[in-house]
């Protein structure tokens, strides 16, 4: 019955109002406000859920020379880490995410699908609704790889110490040094499919050897091992004298010593200029002193010397003997 009197109650209002003309509509819509009524927002949705609400990601494949790469393969993780999507690029290069909620994403490619290609670092993506977010991905040319070894030029033994430049054009890309075992490794950059051409240098010989001042010039394919080899000679170093020094004298008698002259027969005439031994070729027959603190010379070191000057005496009076005969022979005859 109660709720039937206030159901009555608006009519009673109404019929009031309309006699005295001092009441107003107040109460009424005090008591329709009770009633639901849509909001703002409720009334919105039916022109939001016409709109997408989901977007992807379109990825390109390319290498430094503009080439497009098929088959790298490419994972997508959401912001949870949990895989959202994955899949390889075509032929031309592409690859596309759909039907992908917004939000960031890490992309990660897990291989550029080449063997002269290497794989790019992962990346943000932001997913926005109702687009494909465009990605350009360039992977680089696979490092060459650097075999160093520093040799001996004579025996090719390894050597340690040695530190070379090796660069490109006008720019240093590495700098190594041997190790105790004579060798170094090292990576360099490719930056075309058909390979890179490079210059070395030895900045530093290793320990007791000449420096290398010449540069040697190679060439490295992406992914291609390359091994440079430096060869050093000894550095020149002045050698002791062989000889020992000797506590004998250095000055020695001439080959033809003269013992003094012998008695002359009266009748043998002196030897002509020509038989006598020049001044030059006559020595004294006593020994020279012996220089201060040598040792004393012996007799018999002589013995040899007194023979043969004893031998050139007794040539040279023959010959003079002869001439004196000659000459009394030609007396004679002026004398007849």
């Amino acid at each position: 019955m109660r709720i039937r009197s206030a159901r009555a109650l608006p009519a009673a209002v109404a019929v009031a109002a309309t006699v005295t003309g001092s009441l107003s509509w107040a109460p009424t819509a005090s008591a329709q406000s009770t009633d639901p009524t849509p909001s703002a927002s409720t009334a919105s949705t039916p022109r939001n859920a016409a709109e997408p609400e989901t977007g992807g990601v379109a990825i390109l494949k390319k290498d430094p020379d503009g080439d497009r790469l098929a088959g790298a393969a490419f994972a997508l993780f959401d912001s949870a880490g949990k895989e959202a999507a994955n899949g390889k690029t075509d032929a031309q290069g592409k690859l596309a995410f759909k039907d992908l909620a917004p939000g960031v994403y890490r992309l990660k490619e897990v291989s550029s699908g080449s063997n002269l290609h290497d794989t790019v670092d992962d990346q943000d993506v932001i997913v926005t609704p109702g687009t494909d977010t465009p990605l350009t991905i360039v992977d680089p040319f696979k490092d060459a790889s650097v075999l160093l070894k520093a040799k001996d030029d004579k025996t090719g033994k390894l050597l340690a110490g040695s530190t070379v430049n090796i660069g490109s054009g006008d720019k240093t890309l590495l700098t190594l040094t041997t190790g105790s075992d004579g060798t170094a490794t090292g990576k360099l950059p490719v930056n075309s499919r058909t390979g890179t051409d490079y210059w070395v240098k030895q900045v530093k010989a290793p320990a007791g050897y000449d420096l290398y001042k010449s540069s040697k010039d190679f060439k490295a394919k992406p992914g291609d091992p390359v091994t440079v080899t430096t060869t050093n000679a000894k550095t020149a170093t002045t050698s002791p004298p062989t000889e020992k020094p000797t506590d004998k004298p250095t000055a020695k008698p001439s080959d033809k010593p003269s013992l003094g002259k012998p008695g002359k027969d009266e009748d043998t005439p002196a030897p002509s200029d020509s038989a006598t031994p020049s001044s030059d070729e006559t020595v004294s027959s006593t020994a020279a002193p012996a220089p201060e603190g040598s040792l004393a010379h012996t007799g018999a070191d002589a013995t040899p010397w007194l023979l043969g000057g004893a031998g050139f005496l007794i040539v040279a009076g023959g010959g003079a003997l002869v001439v004196a005969r000659r000459r009394r022979t030609d007396d004679s005859t002026d004398e007849n």
